[in-house]
């Protein structure tokens, strides 16, 4: 616990001005703190707080100054407990200035950070050593990259590949396109010039022919197994891995209206790739050159039930085979049929250069099919064309485009994890690895694992070959934090994580399953086993459980308790102001309450707010006890849950949305209404819109009247 409290109040910024700093100082006496500054202070001052710090003159710091979000490498001190109160931003930029209810606010808030602040503890690294060691699993354009990038910044590589070779379908291709402006920049793949790269460094092993088939650990620490076609087992220890299976077809039967698999002469792209690598470009029921070639996009409305996305891949792969028909047979003509052509960024130039080909046609159609005369002779129909209701074209060759699959294991997870939440990686509604796609695209929900490729989302080699690269630097950086101990994305750098008073586990094992990360296990006997590195340091696990057990050094219950009783809740006249307390996540709901202020926009003062790592580490006792302690209502600020959620601890506020039907419960036995408890979803960007937002609550509030628990 912080013993010795220092206050630190800075009166730069207009907070002298609008406060009486005088007052807020006696605050802080009266929770038997010693006020060491008051005056305007920024960054020189954090050398005094050091001194003081580093002195033994104070154990913990209050600083009542500008948001936490500011500065925060500035008044960092590892050694001491550090709380920051946002007198700046949430105060008196969004406030007016010398109003009571201003002051009372700051007061408030400063009280609240004193009781936090008593209650907390410093975090202690728990510095471990970490192998230097990526594996990387597959081979293709992504893993390649991924393992070359890794072993060129001086780890070493475990390179494990089911196929007899390196390159994936990479190594199976004619050409590739690039980002250039015309297709005759393109050269041949890549990929057998990376290949001999990875070859050629020491620090690499390769197993080919081979698969994992257990991995246990933590990030730093991997332990896995690898079994090879001949039986025999591999055991390494790996600090981060990169998952980069690629992709796989769409299975034959799915394009059967096509006529894939029943007539000869329809391919699918990948087998006309192959036809181009051998020099010819023929018909397979008769192996005649063909003259005539359509390529058919698969991408209507019948197809979404098989494969419900698309994007780029499909589009760029068709133009490009069209050219091999043109540069195989320079009196050939290609046809393309689509729905929706997609060459997005300076694939728009390699779309131009194709479309000036006079021997190459576009055709767009809302639906097209293949027919097949009596004769055996192939047709290709589109409806809804731009050039009438419908054209039909005789061809001698129909190609398909391939849809990718994400290669994950369809019999077997490709990493076959010995994790209590399963042996593969979560996976999206579309089967791709997981991941929160706009803020940590490579991330998957298991900490030190990170999905690159075709694994991750439907993409081309130059952006496989990126994806590669990025996933060895976060794995790079994942080895780097295991070592010290602190945490990965996106409290990185967070030293605390959750501890466990067991004497009063009652093994319901919710935290084990509503973690997000898989980072709990289970013992013998029930109770929660925690793999620190793989913890974001969330505490989702905190607010999963009904006994209040879970709890870190500087985040706990009994602090969020103590902030919420730190308020003072006024009880008269008859009609005494609102109190509220908002919940906010520290990852949106908080930065837009800053981004608001600093607009210097402006919202109610009854508000009190606590930020919070998640929402979904609000235990419902602490809605529950601002109530009882008279708050009149309860706001909880997070994320918009949903298939296209973008939570950054992944189903946080999923997760608290079924937890408000316990609230409101608990809200009906007190005799309470379930509207002072309501839930709001904030984005980042709606920091324009949160004032309103909060004052439509506060509106709703005080048409109920004061919370009849006052005073109790």
């Amino acid at each position: 616990m912080a013993g010795k409290l220092g206050v630190y109040l800075c009166a730069g910024c207009g907070i002298g001005e609008a406060l009486d700093l005088g007052q807020l100082a006696k605050t802080a006496e009266g929770a038997g703190a010693s006020v060491r500054r008051s005056h305007a202070f920024c960054l020189e001052d954090a050398a005094l707080i050091r001194a003081d710090v580093e002195g033994g003159t104070v154990n913990g710091a209050v600083i009542a100054a500008c948001s936490p979000r500011v500065n925060r490498d500035v008044f960092r001190f590892p050694e001491a407990v550090v709380e920051r109160v946002n007198l700046r931003e949430q105060v008196v930029w969004s406030h007016p200035p010398g109003a009571g209810e201003t002051q009372s606010m700051a007061g408030d808030l400063l009280a609240m950070g004193l009781a936090c602040a008593a209650r907390a503890e410093a975090p202690k690294a728990r510095a471990q050593a970490a192998e230097r060691n990526v594996l990387v699993v597959g081979a293709g354009m992504a893993g390649v990259s991924a393992a070359l990038s890794a072993a060129r910044s001086g780890l070493a590589v475990t390179l494990v590949e089911r196929e007899e070779r390196l390159g994936g379908y990479a190594a199976r291709l004619y050409r590739q396109f690039g980002e250039v402006a015309s297709f005759a920049g393109a050269e041949m793949p890549a990929i057998e010039e990376k290949s001999a790269a990875l070859a050629a460094l020491a620090n690499v092993t390769v197993h080919l022919r081979s698969r994992v088939v257990e991995i246990a650990g933590e990030p730093g620490r991997f332990k896995v197994r690898i079994a090879a076609a001949d039986g025999t087992e591999r055991e390494a220890i790996a600090g981060a891995i990169v998952l980069a299976t690629g992709w796989r077809p769409l299975e034959t039967a799915k394009y059967a209206r096509y006529g894939l698999g029943s007539a000869p002469d329809v391919v699918t792209s990948l087998e006309l790739e192959e036809m181009a690598r051998h020099g010819t470009i023929v018909r397979p029921s008769d192996g005649r050159p063909a003259g005539r070639v359509a390529f058919v996009l698969c991408d209507g409305h019948e197809d979404d039930a098989h494969l419900p996305y698309g994007g780029s891949v499909a589009s760029l792969v068709a133009l490009k085979q069209a050219l091999y028909v043109r540069l195989l047979n320079p009196h050939a003509t290609a046809f393309i049929f689509y729905g929706d052509l997609q060459t997005p960024g300076r694939y728009e130039y390699f779309y131009e250069s194709v479309q000036a080909d006079p021997g190459v046609m576009l055709c767009q159609g809302a639906s097209v099919a293949v027919k097949r005369r009596e004769d055996g002779a192939l047709v290709v129909a589109a409806e809804g064309t731009p050039l009438g209701p419908s054209v039909e074209l005789p061809v001698d060759l129909v190609v398909l485009s391939a849809g990718m699959v994400p290669e994950l294991g369809a019999a077997e997870p490709a990493l076959n994890l010995r994790y209590l939440q399963g042996k593969g990686v979560p996976v999206s509604k579309f089967g791709f690895a997981e991941s929160n796609f706009i803020c940590f695209p490579y991330e998957s929900r298991r900490s030190g694992i990170y999905a690159a490729g075709a694994v991750r989302q439907a993409m081309d080699l130059a952006a496989a070959e990126r994806d590669g690269r990025a996933a060895a630097l976060k794995a790079i950086q994942a080895i780097e934090r295991s070592a010290t101990g602190e945490a990965l994305h996106p409290r990185s750098g967070d030293l605390s994580f959750p501890g466990f008073f067991l004497q009063k586990c009652t093994s319901c094992g919710r935290c084990t399953q509503e973690c997000p990360f898989g980072a709990l296990e289970l013992n013998e006997r029930k109770n929660p086993v925690l793999n620190v590195n793989r913890c974001r340091r969330c505490g989702i696990c905190m607010g999963a459980c009904p006994v209040q057990i879970i709890s870190f050094s500087n985040y706990s219950v009994d602090m969020l308790s103590a902030m919420i009783r730190a308020v003072e809740i006024p009880e008269a006249p008859a009609d005494p102001p609102p109190r509220i307390l908002v919940f906010a996540c520290e990852n949106d709901a908080y930065p837009a309450l800053d981004m608001a202020g600093l607009r210097r926009l402006h919202w109610s003062a009854a508000l009190r707010i606590i930020p919070v790592r998640c929402l979904g580490s609000v235990n419902s006792i602490l809605v529950t006890d601002a109530v009882s302690r008279g708050f009149d209502g309860v706001a909880l600020l997070g994320c918009r849950p949903g298939e296209d959620y973008q939570c950054h601890f992944i189903q946080g506020s999923e997760l608290l949305g079924t937890r408000m039907v316990n609230m409101r419960e608990t809200l009906g036995r007190l005799m309470l209404e379930p509207e002072r408890v309501s839930v709001l979803e904030v984005a980042i960007s709606d920091f324009d819109k949160l004032p309103a937002m909060l004052e439509e609550f506060v509106d709703t509030v005080q048409q109920l009247g004061p919370n009849p628990m006052k005073g109790f």
